[in-house]
């Protein structure tokens, strides 16, 4: 049985074949650097354990992420996968999983790689038309992306993610139904369908700037994503986050370690972690990386100590986004009654129509509906909004700071 979220690692891998014109992550084209990056890398995680061993406690979540973790061979995936064994607790039944693009894989890689730990893979299929991946700058086919998931099952996977992009500029909802068909045919464990953001500093966004392109109006957009709701629900598929569907007890832990605002270590280039209240972030640079590590042992450029108020916010933003709101998680880390602020700072016909209200023996979870969900922008404003009037009456009526630890001894609201 897998262990509930509780601690994740997050190992950022940043090579890329080919840099996709929708990606701000950092990533390069350049492979020559790969060997002492694993090496440097290596070098980070057994410093950074060391420097967090009071905090430590059994990862249920390991995630290679990029960049693309699959132009490691299953050798280079081995030996970072004995280092992350050797210095960090691994909770037996943890979610290992490794992001891949299909262009990238053999039969024989995934079997490499399942031999190293990875117990899940998530392929960056994006569309199953030609045309769209080829605007998309996607080194693979479609067949390719099919196959990709069959060598997969042939490797011996049996949790499996695909990620499919919608609101592409001039997408047709029948090119984008057509790509859903086809996800939901490969039957895959897990679908994360996002909608298409112009980022800044992309080769899109300066396509958008020199008006090379158009976004998707709103109202195409909105229809994409309820047809995926839709269809991804009706083939058996939850969905637990704005963005992501999953069968049966098969959701993602380590995304979920996030959306929970739990904590996690991170490594690599560019790579964010949170742990004991602050959040740290590594050199977004190659060159810049390795000589903090060299220097310091860990990558760090930067952190932040999160005020009791904004975990506050940045845990309700989150929950509202995804799994729900807890009574009695945020009873026991804040002392606040959250069902009841929303109940009573929400117009009810809110409620009544894009949120549940969930009741369990020990507990009441407030949550959107797939109706809410197509707008948890809106609701998520309006749910901070009431929880920022609400707590500022009572910091007012009390005389504490905003960012006052003893928040936590108010009387409970």
């Amino acid at each position: 049985m897998r262990p509930n979220p509780d601690f994740g690692i997050y190992l950022h891998i940043p090579f890329c074949e080919k840099k996709c014109v929708y990606c701000d992550f950092y990533s390069l084209e350049n492979m020559e650097h790969k060997d002492v990056f694993v090496s440097i890398l290596k070098k980070e995680i057994a410093e950074g354990a060391r420097k967090y061993q009071d905090n430590l406690r059994p990862a249920t979540s390991i995630f290679f992420g990029g960049g693309t973790p699959s132009l490691l061979t299953p050798e280079q995936i081995t030996s970072i996968m004995e280092q992350v064994r050797a210095n960090l607790p691994i909770h037996p039944d943890a979610e290992i999983t490794m992001e891949c693009n299909p262009g990238t894989i053999t039969k024989e890689s995934l079997e490499g790689y399942q031999k190293a730990g990875i117990n899940r893979l998530s392929f960056g299929i994006q569309s199953f038309s030609q045309e769209e991946l080829d605007f998309l700058h996607r080194i693979h086919s479609p067949e390719e992306g099919k196959q990709a998931v069959q060598l997969a099952r042939e490797a011996g996977f049996d949790n499996i993610n695909i990620d499919v992009i919608f609101a592409l500029p001039n997408q047709i909802i029948e090119s984008w139904q057509s790509t859903l068909e086809q996800a939901i045919a490969l039957k895959t464990e897990h679908i994360s369908a996002y909608s298409l953001i112009f980022e800044e500093k992309t080769p899109l966004f300066t396509m958008l700037q020199k008006g090379l392109v158009k976004p998707q109006d709103d109202e195409k957009d909105a229809g994409m994503y309820a047809l995926t709701i839709e269809m991804l629900e009706k083939a058996g598929y939850e969905q637990y986050e704005v963005s992501n569907f999953a069968k049966s007890n098969l959701r993602c832990n380590h995304n979920r370690t996030y959306w929970q605002a739990k904590e996690y270590l991170a490594f690599g280039p560019s790579a964010h972690g949170y742990i004991n209240n602050t959040r740290y972030w590594n050199f977004r640079n190659l060159k810049r990386y390795f000589e903090a590590v060299q220097l310091n042992g860990i990558g760090e450029a930067s952190k932040e100590v999160l005020s009791l108020t904004n975990r506050l916010y940045e845990s309700a933003f989150l929950a509202i986004r995804s799994e729900g709101l807890s009574k009695a998680r945020f009873m026991k880390d804040y002392g606040i009654d959250i069902v009841e602020v929303i109940r009573a700072s929400i117009d009810s016909h809110i409620i009544d129509e894009f949120l549940i209200l969930q009741q369990t023996k020990d507990d009441i979870i407030i949550r959107l509906n797939s109706k809410g969900f197509a707008i948890c922008d809106e609701i998520s404003l309006r749910m901070i909004t009431a929880l920022e009037e609400k707590m500022g009456a009572v910091w007012e009526s009390t005389g504490y700071e905003e960012d006052d630890e003893s928040l936590i001894n108010l009387p409970i609201i």
